[in-house]
């Protein structure tokens, strides 16, 4: 069976990414879950993650880091984890690998803190290109399948891949155009994605800047 570490569920979008792949599709798998230690690698996960960062994937002794490279891990034994046309898959690996290695202002500025309802504040330049972006590519994901509630129909790796920026959006209520609002909705009553929430706030760790975040948009703690 599986072993996953995974970091404080509040907080570490990269976890929740193979933590969703591996609750959506049914495999067995115990979770580990060690604090975070701030922005970074840390000397504190090397003992069961070579990369010094979590997500890590155990299958046995083989250890499997960073949530992309676990998400096609799983995918060699469970190939329903992406689309089955060639060039849905094709566009659904485009996209998850944007998502991995883009989006720095999403990120940097709204920043995953699941247990708090901000009001959200004006996006600058370069959020608004990434929301921009991150608008579009659900559009073509979803004109792409034509039909299915989630971005290739079925859910998928690029779904997990794009889970945390839901969990963004709703926590800092961004405004939704409307042509994807059902997607979002499909996301946060996902049965995974309300046991991630309900687990990140009974969390008692406090890792992050709540309070000058409340005090920068408004809003408050769920």
């Amino acid at each position: 069976m599986f072993t996953l570490y995974i970091g404080n569920q509040n907080y570490s979008s990269w976890s929740l990414r193979p933590w969703i792949l591996l609750k959506h599709f049914a495999i067995p798998f115990s979770t580990v879950k060690v604090s975070l230690t701030g922005q970074g690698v840390s000397a504190r996960h090397q003992g069961y993650s070579a990369s010094g960062l979590v997500p890590c994937l155990h299958d046995g002794p083989l250890q499997v880091w960073d949530s992309l490279a676990i998400a096609e891990y799983l995918a060699e034994r469970h190939p329903e984890m992406w689309p089955e046309q060639v060039e849905l898959r094709a566009r659904a690996r485009s996209i998850s690998a944007e998502m991995h290695s883009g989006f720095t202002a999403l990120r940097s500025q709204l920043p995953m803190n699941i247990r708090l309802r901000l009001n959200g504040a004006p996006a600058d330049a370069a959020l608004t290109r990434d929301l921009e972006r991150i608008f579009t590519l659900w559009r073509e994901a979803q004109a792409m399948a034509e039909s299915g509630p989630y971005l290739f129909g079925p859910f998928s790796i690029a779904d997990a891949m794009f889970a945390p920026v839901v969990w963004r959006l709703h926590s800092y209520q961004v405004a939704i155009p409307e042509d994807l609002k059902p997607y979002m909705k499909t996301m946060l009553r996902h049965p995974a994605m309300q046991e991630w929430e309900q687990a990140a706030l009974a969390e008692t760790e406090r890792l992050g800047n709540d309070d000058e975040l409340i005090a920068r948009f408004g809003g408050m703690r769920g």
